[in-house]
């Protein structure tokens, strides 16, 4: 009877470690927010004191120096209410060219990991499961005194506006950050831009696609600055703090130009012309430039010269359009209104995403990069459209293709613009609804004490951050003046 006893005990016990073991596995592996032990809260340690913030709160922990290539192991955990929602093994790395150079807030790239130090898929807050994340700080210099976004909620804000009108951008969330036991502030977390069918949704594009259609797609390419771990990798870490000219570092592998100058006149494509305010450059996305193969190349370079020369020659006294053949002009139109509207700088001429799906047209998009904008852009009077750029910036070395001037000179393309500025204007983008999304997001923000907390971290000058958000609602109301009147006049 005794011995009986005794193996029903050991049975329990070994029930219930087996039991915890598979549940802790599951917790580690699973790509769902889990929680964690709520007996071990009181002994988590914050940076700063939170109070009742109810704002995610991102704990970092690494053992070594992060770099910008590659990645270092570090633990990520994720606290609401001063309760743990999530954690795993992530690699990290910083992020940024010109924002990495001139930021004392330095913006990270992270890759979920499992147990074994492995790539996974993961969700996080709720987002649809992947592996690539960012984590976006505001561009702030403490030597020279200057921040770009005072609001700190400029790209949150712009790609909350782009999915509101029906595209994909990234989703993002506002967070606060701790690094290695040191508070960094206020945050943005959001989806990297990838292929993925929850993000750039296109096919998957194999090396031994040769021909059409297979060969059609996908592919993602941009116009932008290239990259200074991508052309220069293994450089020591002081390197890239001043590697200046490795943004312009173009060359027949990474990227292709455009056979038109940026004022729309053809030129021959021998890489590379000498003048480089005058070139377009698109990079190799997806496939990466070590993956695409030059057959894929030399498809992707034609049909942009197919695309442009239409564009270029088509008559627009004439009912008849080729150049509505290669691209979604919709796509053109919502990225059009999204960087206006926001008056982003950096649109159209860097930190610009096309993609081209199987059998598909182009679309340009998704919107990235709203470090520049708003009432604190500059550099184009607030009486002209961005596009416009290279009128009022033209030693500037990125500028503006030629396809927006002709596009705007379109009537097919200005009226299908006028119809969808009505709809958007008639409710998505009414002032009081994104005046009210402004609010929202900044008493998030202010009411938790997050503002407090992330100028008392980033202190060498004054900030109003009320006087801050009140501007960028005036902001709006100006805009949405100017673009009502400008649209209209098309």
């Amino acid at each position: 009877m005794i011995r009986n006893k005794y193996f029903l005990l050991f049975f329990l016990i070994i029930t219930v470690f087996i039991f915890n073991n598979c549940k802790k596995i599951t917790q580690t592996q699973t790509s769902e927010i889990q929680p964690a032990d709520t007996n071990n809260q009181s002994k988590i340690i914050f940076a700063v004191d939170i109070g009742n913030s109810s704002i995610p709160y991102i704990k970092i922990q690494t053992n070594n120096k992060i770099l910008t290539s590659p990645k270092v192991l570090a633990s990520f955990e994720i606290f609401q209410n001063k309760k743990s929602i999530f954690n795993s093994p992530i690699g990290i790395e910083y992020r940024g060219s010109t924002s990495f150079r001139l930021s004392d807030k330095k913006s990270f790239g992270i890759e979920t990991l499992d147990s074994l130090g492995e790539e996974t898929d993961k969700s996080i807050f709720g987002f649809p499961e992947e592996s690539d994340w960012v984590l976006i700080g505001d561009v702030y210099n403490i030597q020279d005194k200057f921040l770009y976004d005072p609001t700190l909620i400029s790209h949150h804000l712009a790609y909350q506006l782009a999915r509101n009108i029906g595209d994909y951008a990234s989703r993002t969330i506002m967070v606060e950050l701790e690094l290695n036991g040191e508070y960094q502030g206020i945050y943005m977390f959001g989806e990297k831009l990838k292929r993925n069918s929850n993000r750039i949704n296109i096919k998957k594009l194999s090396s031994s696609a040769t021909q059409s259609p297979a060969i059609t797609g996908g592919y993602i390419f941009k116009i932008d600055k290239t990259s200074g771990d991508d052309v220069a990798p293994g450089m020591p870490f002081d390197y890239y703090l001043t590697n200046w000219q490795d943004d312009y570092a173009y060359n027949i592998k990474n990227s292709f130009r455009s056979r038109y100058s940026t004022n729309g006149q053809l030129t021959d494509r021998q890489l590379y012309l000498p003048k480089l305010d005058t070139e377009t450059y698109f990079l190799y996305e997806y496939p990466k430039a070590d993956d695409i193969t030059l057959l894929q190349k030399t498809y992707l370079q034609n049909y942009i010269d197919s695309f442009e020369n239409a564009l270029i020659h088509d008559d627009f006294t004439k009912n008849t359009r080729t150049y509505t053949n290669f691209v979604d002009i919709n796509s053109f139109i919502d990225y059009f209104i999204i960087n206006e509207l926001c008056r982003n700088i950096d649109a159209y001429r860097i930190s610009t995403f096309l993609y081209k799906d199987y059998n598909a047209k182009i679309n340009i998009g998704p919107v990235w990069d709203f470090n520049l904008g708003y009432y604190w852009g500059g550099r184009v009077p607030s009486t002209d459209w961005i596009i416009n750029y290279n009128t009022y910036q033209p030693d500037d070395l990125w500028q503006v293709p030629f396809w927006w001037q002709r596009l705007l000179a379109d009537p097919v393309f200005t009226a299908a613009l006028k119809q969808r500025w009505a709809v958007l204007r008639s409710d998505i983008l009414s002032n009081t609804k994104v005046i009210n999304l402004v609010n929202n997001i900044a008493d998030n923000l202010i009411s938790n004490g997050a503002i407090t907390r992330n100028f008392n971290k980033w202190n060498a000058f004054p900030i109003d951050y009320k006087t801050a958000i009140s501007n960028l609602i005036q902001y709006f109301n100006n805009q949405f003046q100017f673009m009502d009147t400008k649209i209209k006049s098309l």
